[in-house]
């Protein structure tokens, strides 16, 4: 299915993004990345700023597409998070990788801690790393009016 399937259904709407927005999004991103890499955090926490970062990346790239997902939508990170197939061609792979950790995020967030570990933590801030450039690469080569003020 495409964005264009996914608006046509109502899954997203469309949506004009300004510099402002994708700046403020990013800013998002780099401060979950640092804080993710507070020492004295939990795993679970460092986990969920990396899921933190993950989604506004993909939001942005959402944004960027001319899309936009309402929160009140049902499973609206899914959404988001299944957009970085169309928006900048992410892998099946690690859209897999980037869902296990919300379920991860989840648990540690709504029922019980001690599941994720220091090395899932740092496991997921390189991926949240990765996926926070190959963002920023796709925007200054596809939407660099939306990076320059």
């Amino acid at each position: 299915m495409t964005l264009e399937a996914w608006r046509e259904n109502d899954l997203i709407s469309p949506h004009q993004p300004t510099h402002q927005e994708i700046s403020d999004l990013l800013n998002v991103v780099e401060t979950d990345l640092r804080d993710a890499a507070i020492p004295e955090l939990s795993p679970e926490r460092k986990l969920g700023c990396c899921y933190g970062a993950i989604l506004s990346a993909a939001r942005a790239a959402l944004h960027a597409s001319g899309y936009r997902v309402s929160k009140s939508t049902r499973s609206h990170h899914y959404y988001v998070i299944q957009s970085l197939r169309h928006t900048v061609g992410l892998d099946s792979g690690t859209v897999l990788q980037i869902e296990a950790i919300q379920k991860k995020r989840n648990t540690a967030d709504y029922i019980r801690i001690g599941e994720v570990s220091d090395n899932l933590a740092t496991e997921t801030r390189a991926l949240a790393e990765r996926i926070s450039k190959t963002i920023r690469r796709w925007l200054a080569k596809s939407h660099p009016d939306l990076l320059s003020g």
